[in-house]
């Protein structure tokens, strides 16, 4: 089968590498005029690190293994701990921090150039009975049994589906992060989340000495935080009063240490595709980075979508249809779950904020020691059928 990808980010890399291990002639189009390599750093939990290893990928050598997470209040009460390496025992996989451009690099590593074409922007697709044909502005054309839009939030494949699909909403939040290797913080292969009425802010390890770290605060308009210098007295203002090493990050950097990431969703529907296209990644559920699902979800889609190939029978329409509706039924539930979880999990303005409060979060203290690794436990597999499944194993679809 030969399968045109759009987009060549970490979904549309992890696909191409996915259906290459199984055989298939791929071609990626990638609309950037060459590889990507911004970006900060992401947290791969148990389920993204297993499909990487169904790959081929060892998740290890990319970044930093994270053996806890530790939650703390503003004023720095410790409120509650994860035991990620009891997730990693439990699952067979660890969670890590990862520096993007480790993970891309990697991802690309082992795709061969020749089916990597930069400078490619999806402006037309037309899906005919036998096939999917695509063109690209330079007018180049490329036609293939089948179309994966893995090309974002912004998605052109999403776009040119038919019939309406709802476009990402903002949803009022967003975070400031970077990348750093100066930080003065030993954070010995812990995460820390720093809670409060006004958002969270976070640090995270990432390897060889670099921590990420996030602030999630209110995403207003009539403030230019899309002005580093506008939006670092703003921080350092409303979190003054925060407990070390919130006060210590926010004195340590500079206006070019800050890269804005408003919070998009999509209400995640019930078809992620038509006929010879699917959509994975961003392009089908784009959500809020809070939970740190964003890449482990798009890894999920490909694990899902390439063990339901080899049976899929694309040369009849009862077929395809076949294909979507597996495909969406057994991903839209996971996905819609870790996008609400991602949305409410760090409150930024509302009446949400209360539970945030220094006395609100007292109680959270006296939650037993397990239960939080326990809850986790719980949430991995119900954003993953990887998980739930143990080893990979093949799913066929119900022949049409």
């Amino acid at each position: 089968m030969h399968v045109l990808v759009a987009g060549a980010g970490i979904a549309g890399a992890a696909a191409a590498l996915a259906l290459g291990n199984q055989g298939h002639r791929v071609t990626v189009l990638e609309r950037a005029p060459a590889a990507r390599d911004g970006g900060c750093a992401i947290v791969l939990w148990s389920n993204g690190t297993a499909v990487l290893k169904d790959l081929g990928v060892d998740p290890t050598a990319l970044g930093e293994r994270i053996e806890a997470v530790d939650v703390y209040s503003a004023r720095g009460r410790a409120l509650m701990s994860v035991d990620t390496t009891r997730l990693e025992t439990r699952f067979d996989a660890p969670v890590l921090g990862v520096p993007r451009r480790n993970l891309h690099r990697r991802l690309l590593r082992d795709l061969p150039e020749e089916i990597l074409h930069y400078g490619a922007r999806l402006t037309h697709v037309h899906e005919g009975e036998d096939h999917v044909r695509v063109r690209t502005s330079e007018g180049r054309e490329y036609t293939a049994d089948l179309l994966i839009g893995a090309d974002g939030v912004n998605s052109a494949v999403r776009a040119a589906l038919p019939g309406p699909l709802p476009e990402a909403e903002t949803t009022g939040a967003a975070t400031w992060q970077g990348l750093t290797s100066t930080l003065p913080l030993d954070l010995a292969s812990r995460s820390r989340l720093y809670m409060g009425r006004r958002g969270g802010v976070g640090f995270n390890p990432a390897g060889r000495g670099l921590v990420q770290w996030l602030i999630d605060l209110r995403h207003t308009p009539d403030v230019d935080l899309n002005r580093p210098d506008r939006a670092l007295p703003l921080l350092r203002e409303h979190y003054e009063d925060w407990a070390e090493p919130v006060t210590t990050l926010l004195a340590h950097l500079t206006e070019h240490d800050l890269e804005l990431f408003p919070h998009r969703r999509h209400r995640v529907g019930r078809r992620w595709g038509h006929g010879r296209v699917l959509l994975i990644g961003d392009a089908a559920h784009a959500m809020p980075p809070i939970l740190a699902q964003g890449a482990g979800q798009a890894l999920e889609d490909v694990s899902l979508l390439t063990r339901l190939l080899p049976t899929a029978d694309l040369t009849t329409r009862a077929g395809r249809e076949a294909l979507q509706h597996a495909y969406t039924r057994r991903r839209a539930r996971q996905a819609r779950l870790a996008s609400t979880m991602a949305t409410r999990g760090v409150a930024t303005s509302g009446p949400r904020t209360l539970a945030q409060s220094e006395a609100a979060l007292r109680g959270a203290a006296l939650l037993p020691s397990g239960l939080p690794t326990r809850v986790f436990e719980g949430l991995m597999t119900g954003v993953s059928e990887r998980l739930r499944a143990g080893a990979p194993v093949e799913h066929a679809l119900p022949r049409p």
